[in-house]
C-alpha cells in the first residue's frame, strides 16, 4: 500500500484551485529557496535555519521534518489528500510526480510542488468519521495521516466516496508513511504525528457537524433549516414528512409569508444528490412563482449538479454540511430552546497566536 500525505493549499485556501486545475500540490514556503540540492534531512535544516535564524529550536524542527517531507519523502503513487478552504470538501489523487522548484513561477508561493493526479475533488466531510477528521484537521500544512488505519481508509474514500472507519480495519497492519519507512531518520518527526497540533477551530466544527448529523437525520433536518430561516425572518410552512412533491420548506417575508422574497426550500440529508433534484427544484420554482430556491444538500452534489448550478446564483443557494454549520452558528442565539438543546453550544475566546 503506498503512502499517504496530506497538504494544505494555504490558510485560507488560496492555492485550492490553483493546484486543481494544474495538477499540483505544495506551494507556500516563500522564503524558502530551491531545496532540489538538498540530499538528506540535515540539508534542509540548514536551510531552514539559514531562512529564520531567530527561529525557536521547535519551530525548525518543524518546518524542518515538513520541508524535507515535500522534498524527498513524498514519491510518486503516494495518495495525496488536501482538503479544500473554499468548498469545505476535500480532494484526493495519486502523486505522480516528486519534488520540483518552479524557478520560472513569478508567484513565490507557487514553487515549491509535487504533481498530482487529481481523482476525487468534492468529497464531503460529512463522508469522513470524526476520528480521520480530527487527523486531517491538524494544523502542520504537510503531515502524513497513519494512526487508526487513516492510510487505508482513505484509499477507501479515494475509490468509493465512503470512510470504513477504524472499526471494520481492526487487526490489519497496513503500511503506513511512518513504518514503511522506518530506516528514514526523518520518520521520527512532527510530520508523522499530526494529532499534536491539531487545528482547533476545525476540530470543533467538525464535531458539530457530526452532532447535527446525529441529531437532526433525515426530516428533522429540514426542521433544523425551517428554525434557521425563521430566525433570518422568513415565515415558513414546513411540509410533513413523506412524498412532498419538491418543497420542503415554502418561504416568505411578511407576517403571513407572502411577501418578497418568496423561496422555496428542498432539504435532502443522506449522500450527494444529482442533477435531477436540481432540475425538480426548478420545476417547482417556476409552477409555483418562487422567486428564490434553497437547496439543502448535506452530503454535497455531484459534478454534473453543480454544473448545473452555475448560471444560477442569482436565484438558487446551495447548502451543504459546512454552510449548514455556518447558518446554525450565525443565528443560534434566536433558535429554538429545544434545537439548542441538542446542539448546546458555548463560545469560547483563545489567543490566536497561542501555538495551537
Amino acid at each position: 500500500m503506498a503512502n499517504a500525505w496530506v497538504i494544505r493549499s494555504g490558510r485560507h485556501g488560496e492555492r485550492d484551485q490553483w493546484a486543481l486545475v494544474n495538477g499540483f500540490s505544495g506551494g507556500g514556503w516563500r522564503e524558502v529557496p530551491d531545496l532540489s540540492h538538498c540530499a538528506s534531512r540535515e540539508d534542509v535544516a540548514k536551510v531552514v535555519e539559514a531562512t529564520w535564524p531567530g527561529a525557536s529550536v521547535g519551530k525548525r524542527h518543524n518546518f524542518t521534518g515538513q520541508l524535507w517531507a515535500l522534498r524527498s519523502r513524498i514519491r510518486p503513487k503516494d495518495l495525496l489528500v488536501m482538503p479544500l478552504k473554499t468548498t469545505k470538501q476535500i480532494a484526493l489523487g495519486r502523486v505522480t510526480g516528486g519534488y520540483h522548484y518552479r524557478a520560472d513561477e513569478g508567484e513565490a508561493d507557487r514553487r515549491h510542488v509535487v504533481t498530482v493526479d487529481w481523482q476525487r475533488i468534492d468529497l464531503p466531510r460529512a463522508a469522513v468519521k470524526q476520528d480521520l477528521l480530527f487527523t486531517l484537521g491538524s494544523a502542520m500544512s504537510i503531515f502524513a495521516p497513519s494512526k487508526n488505519n487513516a492510510t487505508a481508509r482513505l484509499e477507501h474514500l479515494l475509490t468509493y466516496g465512503t470512510d470504513p472507519g477504524n472499526a471494520a480495519l481492526s487487526g490489519t497492519t497496513p503500511k503506513t508513511a511512518a513504518t514503511s519507512q522506518a530506516s528514514d531518520t526523518a520518520a521520527q518527526t512532527d510530520v508523522d504525528e499530526p494529532e499534536l497540533a491539531a487545528d482547533i477551530e476545525q476540530v470543533a466544527l467538525d464535531q458539530i457537524t457530526a452532532r447535527i448529523a446525529e441529531e437532526f437525520a433525515g426530516h428533522d433536518l429540514a426542521t433544523l433549516v425551517t428554525a434557521i430561516l425563521t430566525a433570518e425572518g422568513f415565515h415558513c410552512t414546513l411540509a410533513p414528512p413523506g412524498p412532498d412533491g419538491g418543497i420542503d420548506i415554502t418561504a416568505g417575508r411578511g407576517p403571513l409569508g407572502l411577501d418578497s422574497p418568496r423561496l422555496l426550500a428542498q432539504v435532502k440529508s443522506g449522500s450527494q444528490i444529482g442533477s435531477p433534484i436540481v432540475a425538480q427544484l426548478h420545476g417547482v420554482m417556476t409552477t409555483h412563482g418562487a422567486e428564490q430556491g434553497l437547496l439543502v444538500a448535506w452530503g454535497g452534489l455531484t459534478k454534473p449538479a453543480r454544473d448545473t448550478l452555475k448560471n444560477q446564483h442569482l436565484r438558487v443557494r446551495v447548502w451543504e454540511a459546512a454552510d449548514v454549520v455556518d447558518a446554525v452558528l450565525r443565528t443560534y442565539d434566536r433558535l429554538p430552546e429545544e434545537i439548542r438543546a441538542q446542539v448546546p453550544l458555548r463560545r469560547v475566546w483563545m489567543l490566536s497566536d497561542a501555538g495551537f
